[in-house]
């Protein structure tokens, strides 16, 4: 049997678990420094010393490395604002400068151009007691400090940042800022104040505190354009400077602090309490005793307003625009005007200049009495509302609460100041200028009828619509393209589709005639329908290249004057007309020298050709007409005499009345209407151009006549010339040289094409005359009229304009009867191939 194997006894030992032998910790060191910085303060086994003086050390090296960083930055910082802060070199040229003096074309003095604070008084004669007055309120520390009390701005920083703003200027901080205001500014900013402190520091260094006291007194500044304690003593006592009583001296030291706040005149209250305050810091530093100033204190201000008036001008518009443009010349070259004791010769003819003041005087008054016989006492109701808006008695209902209109309504039942402000309102107002076309020297320039009345200038700054003075552009344009002055235009009244499907269609004149009757009598007609063949862009073209610098608004109308325009350019546009097309810039400044002569610089230079000559001479012989029988003809019966052309213009509702007129030597112009164009002449018998600006014009020629040359514009080309361009490139020729040249460039911009690879040229289907051109004064000779019928024209909208049909270069179109000379007769290929000069 077999033997079963006995079964393997079971281990039944207990299983205990021990815990492995304990390792010291291991310190793994922290990345973070405020961690390792917390451990090695709260390290029990370092001693308390080694504990403290972490804890201490470390933060107080933090604090010196970031003052050290921060003062780092502040002085690189101020390092880059170095370039632009003033330096004591530009203090001795603030305080020891010479005017500027602006002359006319024979040299006589017309003005200067200084600091408003000229009335130097030296220190010597300032009276000690308003130096103590100073020194005890605005600079306590003034002859212990290098310019910058830090202390004190220290206390201004942490009293601002409490909310108590204060400010921590020294005397030579304010010194600096009055001085430069532009380059250091008046914001409270750190620039600001980095800037005034450099300055200051730079002032200390190289002036005495006697000196910087003197500046200090003589420049700050005191409301109604009083700067100095001698202006100021003048302004608001009536006295001088060295005779300043100590409350008197106390009450201008009272206004350093804020001078609108304080303004003796309009807050008297506020005034009284900043003075008493001034006399008590006195008394506390010893300049006078606590009894003296209580009896200071109880007296009154004592303020008497009387305004000092500002530097006088013989030619206030004139020189304003001198100033402007002198600035902009000096700027760059690192010239001070008000300061550089510089000679500036200008163009101005002073005796003109007188005569264009008395002209526009005298007429303007005359106007002045037909508005108010129109208007009577009153107004358009949107213009007063207006101009009662911009009072004071508005401005003081809405700071006391009131909304706008109840302010208005407040402003309105005051009868004096709606009557006050209705004669202001229709206040007629005039400008006129005068240009020698030669040059483009401004002869004369008169920008209001009284300058201390209205100080606005309507000759160069007003952009008013010119009406139809614009209206040589037209036809200037209508020449270049190859009309004719004796072309006849018929048809009715012209309409324009415009782009977005609308009709325009203006109105005014027929358009029987030839083009220089339309000119002449200034048919809106004809105008449209040449602006609209010529184009309008051609038109904003011509007249810029002519001189109109203003933006233009490139619209069918433009034509008509739509578009506003200053009446300077205007003139300096005609002048071009009458320089044979040449183009002179308008000229203020012919040079600006040094005290002792040495030129500086000289203003002139070379012109530009805007018009060839045959076109310039034609357009004014064009514009002759309208002086001789057309819309200007009240010229002649004014007086004047000569060769004489001009053109009238009058914009909508006559709220805008323009004559400008030209005869050998100079050109002329005038603006009459009004500064609020919502009010106007009432009817065209008293608000055309030729009732209202024309008398000007006409009262000045009539005034100045007997100084101009007794000799005759060049007359108009006899016949039309062909076009001949020279192989060489150099000009275009024709037979007479005189009457016409041109450079390839000028070909370029009249015609539309490089004479190198000339484009082909629409021109008019149009019969002239083969005999010598006659004279436009006598009745034209019959000519083929030019159709305008809807049936013979045809749209090109790549153009955007209408153009005869068939085109001229058509096989199919008529034979043309013209002169062989006559470039408004040829056709396209025959103009192609003579700009080649294979003709």
């Amino acid at each position: 049997m077999p033997t079963t194997p006995r079964p393997t006894p079971l281990d039944l030992r207990p299983t205990i678990a021990r815990p492995a032998p304990r390792r010291a910790p291991v310190a793994v060191p922290s990345r973070n420094p405020f961690t390792r910085y917390w451990r090695a303060v709260t390290d029990g086994e370092a001693s308390w010393g080694r504990r403290l003086s972490v804890a201490l050390g470390v933060p107080l090296a933090m604090a010196a490395g970031g003052v050290a960083l921060a003062g780092l930055a502040l002085a690189g910082y101020a390092w880059s604002l170095l370039p632009d802060t003033p330096d004591a070199y530009a203090l001795a040229r603030a305080t020891r400068s010479q005017p500027t003096v602006v002359v006319d074309v024979r040299g006589e003095r017309l003005t200067q151009f200084e600091p408003a604070f000229r009335e130097w008084v030296p220190l010597d004669s300032i009276p000690v007691h308003l130096v103590h007055a100073l020194i005890a309120t605005e600079d306590r520390a003034f002859y212990r400090h290098s310019g910058v009390d830090v202390r004190r701005s220290a206390a201004a920083i942490w009293n601002t940042a409490r909310g108590d703003r204060q400010g921590g200027s020294t005397i030579t901080q304010q010194l600096a800022r009055n001085l430069f205001p532009d380059e250091i500014g008046t914001a409270g900013t750190v620039e600001r104040k980095t800037k005034e402190a450099l300055a200051a520091r730079a002032i200390e260094r190289d002036h005495t505190k006697r000196e910087i006291l003197e500046a200090y007194l003589n420049t700050v500044p005191f409301l109604y354009n009083a700067h100095g304690v001698e202006m100021a003593a003048r302004t608001y006592f009536g006295t001088h400077a060295p005779d300043l009583t100590v409350p008197q001296a106390a009450v201008l030291v009272a206004m350093l602090k804020g001078p609108n706040q304080f303004n003796p005149v309009r807050h008297p209250e506020a005034a009284t309490v900043r003075r008493d305050l001034v006399l008590r810091l006195m008394a506390e530093q010893g300049a006078i005793s606590p009894a003296e100033a209580a009896a200071f204190q109880a007296e009154g201000l004592g303020v008497t307003l009387t305004p000092q008036p500002s530097t006088y001008s013989a030619a206030p518009h004139f020189t304003a625009a001198v100033r402007r443009e002198l600035e902009a010349w000096a700027q760059p070259r690192g010239y001070d005007i008000d300061r550089d004791g510089l000679v500036v010769r200008t163009t101005l003819d002073l005796t003109m200049q007188r005569q264009a003041e008395a002209a526009v005087a005298d007429r303007a008054a005359r106007l002045q009495r037909t508005a108010d016989g129109q208007w009577g006492r009153g107004v358009p109701r949107a213009a007063l509302d207006a101009a009662l808006r911009q009072t004071a008695t508005y401005a003081r209902a809405v700071d006391g609460g009131l909304d706008a209109d109840a302010a208005l309504a407040a402003a309105r039942d005051d009868a004096a100041l709606v009557d006050s402000v209705a004669r202001s309102v229709r206040r007629v107002e005039a400008a006129l200028v005068a240009v020698q076309p030669e040059t483009g020297a401004v002869r004369a320039y008169v920008g209001s009828r009284d300058f201390a009345v209205d100080e606005y200038d309507h000759a160069g700054v007003a952009l008013r619509q010119p009406g139809s003075t614009f209206k040589a552009f037209v036809f200037a344009g209508a020449l270049q393209r190859g009309y004719g002055p004796d072309d006849e235009i018929e048809g009715g009244a012209v309409e324009i589709e415009m782009s977005d499907g609308t009709v325009w269609a203006p109105s005014g004149g027929s358009s029987e005639g030839t083009l220089t009757d339309a000119l002449a009598f200034s048919k809106n007609n004809v105008t449209a329908r040449l602006t609209h063949e010529v184009g309008p862009h051609r038109v904003a073209l011509v007249a810029q290249r002519m001189g109109v610098t203003s933006d233009l608004d490139v619209v069918p109308s433009i034509g008509l004057g739509t578009s506003p325009v200053t009446l300077l350019e205007m003139v300096s546009a005609y002048a071009t007309i009458a320089n044979d097309g040449l183009r002179r810039r308008p000229r203020l400044i012919t040079r600006v020298e040094t005290a002792s002569g040495t030129v500086l610089d000289s203003f002139g230079g070379n012109g530009a050709q805007a018009l060839t000559r045959r076109d310039a001479r034609n357009l004014l012989d064009m514009l002759r007409a309208v002086v001789d029988r057309g819309t200007g003809r009240a010229l002649r019966e004014l007086g004047a005499t000569g060769d004489l052309a001009g053109k009238t213009g009058t914009s909508q509702d006559y709220a805008d009345g323009w004559f400008i007129a030209m005869r050998p030597g100079l050109a002329v112009g005038a603006w009459v209407g009004f500064n609020d164009q919502r009010v106007t002449f009432r009817s065209k018998a008293t608000g055309e151009g030729s009732r209202t600006a024309l008398p000007v014009v006409g009262d000045f020629l009539v005034r100045v006549q007997d100084r101009l040359p007794d000799v005759a514009f060049p007359p108009p080309p006899g016949r039309y010339q062909a076009l001949d361009f020279d192989p060489d490139g150099d000009s275009l020729l024709v037979d007479d040289p005189d009457v016409y040249d041109m450079t390839a460039e000028d070909y370029e911009w009249s015609y539309g094409e490089d004479p190198y690879e000339p484009a082909p040229i629409d021109v008019p289907d149009v019969e002239r005359p083969l005999e010598d051109r006659p004279d436009l004064r006598s009745p034209p000779p019959a000519t083929r009229r030019i159709g305008w019928s809807p049936d013979g024209r045809r749209s090109d909208p790549d153009r955007g304009r209408a153009e005869p049909a068939p085109s001229p270069s058509d096989p199919n179109a008529p034979t043309t009867t013209r002169n062989p000379n006559n470039r408004g007769g040829l056709t396209a290929d025959e103009i192609i191939e003579r700009a080649r000069g294979d003709g």
